[in-house]
């Protein structure tokens, strides 16, 4: 068995245990070992698992392990990634056993796809992408490094996520359009014109209402 931890020992670390778990009850692959967090103190018990750290006790780690980022902000994904210099680590990427994946779909790797997603065909899922949990995502789409969507998103096809894109909860992309690196989609937005980068988008339809600094 892999040994894994989660970084991020919030809300959605715990639904990211809960992910190893379920893939665990398919198939034992994992053995889970606990969570970094910068924000708790080591030894704290989550759930009844250990808080193992900081991010920087991750590059003092001397065995081989598996690491899944369950962060939802994109610029804090980066900004995590960059602290970790240690060989033995990798970054894994966890697929929930009930996930619908057609044909032609790739997956990077750090990529999380949550319970309940189906992706149809012909898609390209880059490096540290999260799918929350009941999403969809169409034919000949891209979703470039980082991006991050949250539950209920509907991404319909040949759509263009940029790198760092958030979409935020229940927002729904309609097909042929592009967003921005770095912008923001707010929650039940219908985004149905292509977006700039580096601005933040709501509404239906979306319009942008600011450029992010």
């Amino acid at each position: 068995m892999k040994k894994i931890a989660i970084i991020g020992a919030g809300g959605f670390g715990r639904e990211v245990k809960m992910l190893i778990d379920q893939i665990n009850f398919k198939n034992k692959v994992y053995e889970f070992i606990g969570f970094f967090d910068d924000g708790v103190e080591k030894n704290t018990m989550i759930n009844g698992c250990p808080v193992l750290g900081s991010i920087e006790d991750i590059n003092k780690v001397e065995y081989p392990l598996s690491i899944s980022m369950a962060i939802g902000n994109p610029l804090t994904k980066i900004s995590i990634l960059e602290k970790i210099n240690n060989k033995k680590i990798s970054f894994e990427t966890l697929i929930h056993p009930n996930a619908l994946i057609g044909e032609y779909v790739e997956i990077g790797k750090g990529s999380i796809i949550c319970a309940g997603n189906v992706l149809t065909c012909n898609i390209e899922i880059k490096n540290f992408v999260t799918i929350n949990l009941m999403c969809s995502v169409g034919h000949d789409t891209v979703l470039e490094n980082f991006v991050s969507i949250m539950p209920g998103v509907n991404v319909s096809g040949e759509v263009v996520l940029e790198e760092g894109v958030y979409i935020g909860t229940g927002a729904k992309i309609i097909n042929q359009v592009k967003v921005g690196k770095y912008s923001i989609i707010g929650s039940g937005a219908v985004v149905s014109k292509s977006i700039p980068e580096n601005c933040t988008a709501v509404g239906v339809p979306a319009k942008t209402i600011k450029f992010n600094s």
